[in-house]
């Protein structure tokens, strides 16, 4: 009787995310360590790389083909992924994962010692170099998504999946906190970006391959059940078929949002660094602009954890379908206030802190994404629904980075009257979980 008891009142403590997380079975807790290393990793360079890429020589064009393959492989690894899960296990597949990971770190830092060869004044060996970089930096990423849905959605009452989602999220961006201002130390302390950026890859080589080995030898999965088959594409046919409903309307607006924040989210930090030129002078303190903009990051992401939590709560008041929405509409302004921003360094962190606000949805965003799924389905709904939208998303990128070489302004604006258009859409269409009517 008490089980029971305990089983109808279970919910999440979102004033404890992390006693939630050491809750866990072991191998769970494993792979969300994991996580939070490649996060940190991640978040060091994957922001300063369009940078990184600028002061090599390589256009804003190739930048954002760059941008746009990225988006290409965030769409489709996570089915490869699966089938080499298949074949030879979980455990060796995320091991081997993780080693390419770690290895394209250091593929990045190789292209300065070929930066300078550019013929036809293209930078193609550097862009080439740095595109290989990507598709290995990116293969850990091909597991967790549907898995982390599904955990989340099998040991959370339908009512309290966005606190729940709060909580996994708390603990996750961490590393978008703490990868910016480790960047930012590290540029500080050196005399030139590109001596600066290699640095922070090599640290987030040491962060790569200290989690693929705390996870090698520590991660048991013996009994994880999520994703022990992959049915081929007929399987995804069937899904896109069967999504519930209550997704499509969330599933428009959330493509033309993310369409509109692919254009240019790579193209933040050159115009920061490049167009603006804002440092911070502040207690003595003297940063760069290439510095500066990680404190900006981690600005944003303050107001991220900060808000995700209450505003989570607040949704089981309000509703799903108003929190998600106002998320959208930050997506949607944030490109247009940038571009017209003044060059004063307060304006950029007020600005920056308002971008965060953004986050404060997500957790109710992939409430609604996975709380109509049937039970057992959460990971494959996930998946279905994140292909869909990647994939659309793919070129917004290469789009943005022509636009961006003609005009930053155009490029911003752009953005975000499509980011308007998808969230006027769903604000219209979409309709309430009905846990949270």
């Amino acid at each position: 009787m008490a089980d029971a008891e305990t089983d109808a009142g279970r919910g999440v403590d979102v004033l404890d995310p992390f006693r939630q997380f050491l809750s866990l079975r072991r191998d769970v807790l494993v792979l969300s360590v994991a996580m939070l290393a490649f996060s940190l990793a991640f978040q060091m360079t994957s922001r300063y790389v369009p940078e990184y890429m600028r002061v090599l020589g390589i256009s804003p064009v190739l930048i954002g083909v760059y941008l746009s393959v990225g988006n290409l492989v965030s769409a489709v690894y996570p089915y490869p992924g699966g089938w080499v899960s298949d074949r030879v296990g979980s455990r060796t597949a995320l091991t081997a994962f993780g080693v390419l990971s770690t290895l394209g770190f250091l593929v990045w830092y190789a292209v300065e010692s070929v930066s300078a060869w550019t013929p036809f004044g293209l930078a193609l060996p550097a862009f080439v170099l740095m595109t290989v970089g990507l598709l290995f930096t990116q293969a850990w990423k091909s597991f967790g998504l549907g898995a982390t849905f599904a955990v989340v959605k099998q040991s959370v009452d339908p009512e309290h999946l966005a606190a729940g989602f709060a909580s996994t999220e708390t603990f996750r961006r961490i590393g978008f906190l703490v990868g910016p201002l480790l960047a930012t130390a590290l540029l500080a302390t050196t005399t030139g970006f590109v001596s600066g950026f290699q640095r922070i890859l090599l640290v987030a080589f040491a962060f790569g391959a200290l989690a693929t080995v705390v996870q090698h030898y520590l991660y048991d999965a013996s009994e994880d059940t999520i994703g022990d088959r992959f049915a081929g594409v007929s399987q995804v046919l069937a899904d896109l078929r069967g999504l519930p409903p209550l997704l499509r309307p969330l599933l428009v607006g959330d493509t033309f949002v993310r369409f509109a924040n692919g254009m240019v989210y790579g193209f933040f930090v050159l115009f920061v660094t490049d167009e603006l030129g804002v440092g911070l002078q502040v207690f003595g303190i003297d940063l760069r602009p290439d510095a500066f903009f990680g404190v900006l990051l981690a600005v944003e992401m303050v107001v991220a954890l900060a808000s995700m939590v209450p505003v989570s709560k607040l949704a089981e008041r309000v509703g799903l379908k108003p929190v998600v929405g106002i998320g959208f509409v930050v997506y949607a302004a944030f490109p247009t206030l940038l571009a017209y921003a003044p060059a004063n360094q307060w304006a950029l962190v007020a600005l920056f802190a308002f971008s965060g606000l953004r986050f404060a949805g997500l957790p109710a965003h992939k409430a609604l994404i996975v709380g109509p799924a049937e039970a057992d389905a959460g990971g494959r709904v996930t998946g279905t629904y994140y292909l869909v939208r990647n994939v659309v998303v793919v070129p917004s990128a290469a789009l943005g980075g022509v636009l961006y070489d003609a005009s930053p302004a155009l490029a911003f604006q752009l953005a975000s009257v499509v980011g308007l258009v998808g969230t006027g859409y769903f604000l219209l269409r979409g309709e309430e979980f009905e846990p949270y009517a």
